[in-house]
């Protein structure tokens, strides 16, 4: 899930908003954040899993000080042909206990430097680390609802599982033509998790109302492309009358 030159593979792209306000296509995730607690490290990696067509999760070492929440992301960065390379992936983790997981999803028709590195990379190679990034991740919710589309299923997964752990409930949309993650949303489902997967275009608004209740506590998270937030914030609207009450990262 790689920006640069040439253009970056369709699952990638994503908006990123520094502070100072400039905008770039970098990575997966609009970078809409405070940097607070951020810190820079080397991370080596641990393992690559095939979780779907073209798409692996990568798992990391957690190095002395880090910490994240699921829905939060990081900068990987590797130094190809004398460059520094660097991208933005959201956490497909529940912790950072032990290691903490990215999700990314390859063209290896399109993609660029980074795209080839990514799907080469193995147990044992080493990448720059910054962050975590974002303020749209889980805070403890007692129920958690997460819309994804395309790559947004790592965060969802993400997500789920935390809140489950922690004692809540999670319900989880995802639509995909391709589906990533199919384990882990099957142990979710068998955990209690309310589970949708559904088709690309299909339309949100039922499977949406089904899962949102409006209760006190209820965090809803939305992470896609563009199209899939506008589709995703319509049907919350149409669900519960207030898409503001989501959590939403657009990846551009």
């Amino acid at each position: 899930m790689a920006g640069g030159e040439p253009r970056p593979p369709a699952q990638t792209p994503g908006w990123s908003i520094l502070d100072g306000g400039e905008s770039r296509r970098d990575g997966n995730t609009l970078m809409r954040h405070s940097i607070t607690g951020c810190m820079d490290a080397t991370v080596t990696v641990t393992a690559v899993e095939d979780v779907g067509p073209d798409t692996y999760a990568i798992r990391f070492d957690t190095p002395d000080g880090f910490a994240a929440e699921p829905g939060q992301f990081v900068k990987l960065g590797t130094e190809i042909d004398g460059e520094t390379v660097a991208r933005f992936y959201t956490l497909s983790s529940p912790t950072t206990d032990g290691g903490f997981e990215v999700t990314v999803g390859i063209d290896p028709a399109e993609g660029g430097d980074f795209s080839a590195f990514l799907a080469d990379v193995e147990p044992g190679v080493e990448m720059s680390l910054s962050g975590p990034f974002g303020d749209q991740h889980y805070d403890g919710e007692p129920r958690v609802v997460v819309l994804a589309g395309g790559p947004g299923v790592g965060p969802a997964v993400a997500i789920a599982e935390r809140a489950l752990a922690d004692g809540g409930e999670a319900a989880v949309v995802y639509r995909d033509d391709e589906p990533a993650h199919g384990e882990r949303l099957a142990a979710l489902r068998e955990r209690g998790a309310t589970i949708f997967l559904i088709g690309g275009g299909t339309d949100l608004t039922a499977p949406v109302s089904d899962v949102l209740t409006g209760a006190d506590g209820e965090g809803i998270f939305v992470y896609g492309f563009d199209e899939f937030v506008t589709d995703a914030t319509d049907a919350i609207a149409a669900a519960i009358g207030d898409a503001d009450a989501a959590k939403v990262e657009n990846f551009g």
